[in-house]
């Protein structure tokens, strides 16, 4: 004989079948989610912590180079210091957003009242004196050269960095520092275009000398620790 007796289905425990394994879908999902926030969060502090290191460093470098004695130069009160060479290399190896924020951490320091300028100099008076054009011309400098690294080191071949770094520097000296300091001395001092020329000519051989110093150094940095300004690729999930 045929049993004809129709078969029934379970509609409800069928349904709440189904919703548990979305249920549990849903909540691996979402613990999954949880622990890349974290991950991601992680990752951004150390990244942080990091950047607040170098940044420390740097400014300190700024500070031990304005520590050396200077040598006095001409009679304007502007001495020859390792400053020059200081802010290149910072520049170069931390790029614009780093390097400016430690020059810019050092200014604030000697602005507050740290004796950290040239000659221990410190507060907001030596913005009225001869060097002022050239702490003025740091964080734009800092800028300048840091954006020119952050390009060459990037998007060059590593044969290249040397030649277009060093092109980079020379170009910020004399364009910035040099351009700056000059103006500086026109209004602080009062001297005329030729004059202050003639009174910031003695210190660009020298500050020339230092741009190389601070790419040879800033491109074995780079080389040595490839992440400084180039980070490695997160894998995408």
């Amino acid at each position: 004989m045929t049993d004809n007796t129709p078969v029934r289905y379970e509609p409800a425990q069928t349904t709440t079948a189904t919703r548990d394994r979305a249920e549990s879908s849903a909540t691996t999902t979402g613990q999954a989610s949880r622990a890349g926030d974290r991950g991601a969060g992680q990752q951004t502090h150390g990244v942080d912590a990091q950047s607040v290191a170098l940044v420390a460093v740097f400014t300190a470098l700024l500070v031990a180079a304005a520590v050396v004695p200077g040598i006095p130069v001409g009679g304007f009160g502007v001495p020859i210091t390792l400053q020059t060479l200081a802010v290149v290399l910072t520049g170069l190896v931390l790029g614009p957003l780093r390097g400016g924020l430690a020059v810019a951490l050092y200014l604030l320091l000697g602005f507050v009242g740290l004796p950290v300028f040239s000659r221990g100099q410190s507060g907001l008076q030596v913005l009225s004196g001869p060097t002022a054009g050239y702490l003025v011309s740091f964080l734009v400098a800092a800028l300048v050269v840091g954006v020119a690294a952050r390009v060459v080191v990037r998007r060059t071949n590593r044969s290249l960095w040397v030649p277009l770094l060093l092109l980079a520097s020379f170009a910020t000296t004399v364009a910035v520092v040099h351009a700056l300091g000059v103006v500086g001395l026109m209004v602080n001092l009062r001297l005329p275009l030729s004059a202050a020329i003639s009174a910031d000519l003695p210190f660009l051989p020298g500050d020339l000398v230092k741009d190389v110093v601070a790419v040879v150094a800033a491109v074995a940095v780079h080389r040595a620790f490839p992440d400084v300004l180039v980070r490695p690729r997160r894998p995408s999930a």
